[in-house]
């Protein structure tokens, strides 16, 4: 089976009625978690951008808090990844590049003043390098003021 192009599902998602759209919503979000996710984050989170944030980072707190239990850096570096893919996640779902540089400077500056020490090990120092190399793409593509806002935080994790 062919998947039909966007163009042709919006013409015809305009000529369903309500129901037939909410019904549709709804077997969406049955097929699969992040279908399900996403349209949650629609519904109640995409007017409220900040608070939105202020949990992501709630919950990349309560990660980084059992990072701290670990001292094998092999897991560490496994844990850290399962971050990264919560924080690509939700950068998915705002599309809002400012809002993911600030997501990943935060994970950066976690990481580094958690007190792992990530200096040991060169697949999490390759994490941390990536990320960066993330942010600072990310940071290309905003406005300039924004640019010095987040290169100032930038600094911060670079020295």
């Amino acid at each position: 089976m062919k998947a039909a192009g966007i163009s042709d599902i919006k013409k015809e998602l305009e000529h369903l009625s309500a129901k037939d759209l909410m019904d549709l919503c709804i077997s969406l979000a049955k097929y699969k978690k992040d279908n399900k996710e996403y349209l949650g984050y629609l519904l109640f989170e995409a007017h409220n951008k900040t608070q939105f944030i202020k949990e992501v980072k709630e919950e990349l707190d309560t990660h980084f808090e059992a990072l701290k239990s670990q001292s094998n850096l092999y897991y560490v570096k496994k844990s850290l990844r399962k971050i990264l893919r919560i924080i690509s996640k939700y950068a998915k779902y705002t599309d809002d590049k400012g809002l993911n540089a600030e997501l990943y400077i935060y994970f950066c500056l976690k990481l580094k003043n958690s007190g792992i020490p990530y200096h040991k090990s060169q697949m999490i120092v390759n994490i941390m390098e990536g990320t960066v190399k993330k942010i600072n793409t990310l940071i290309s593509t905003l406005h300039p003021d924004l640019q010095n806002d987040f290169l100032i935080d930038l600094e911060k994790i670079v020295h």
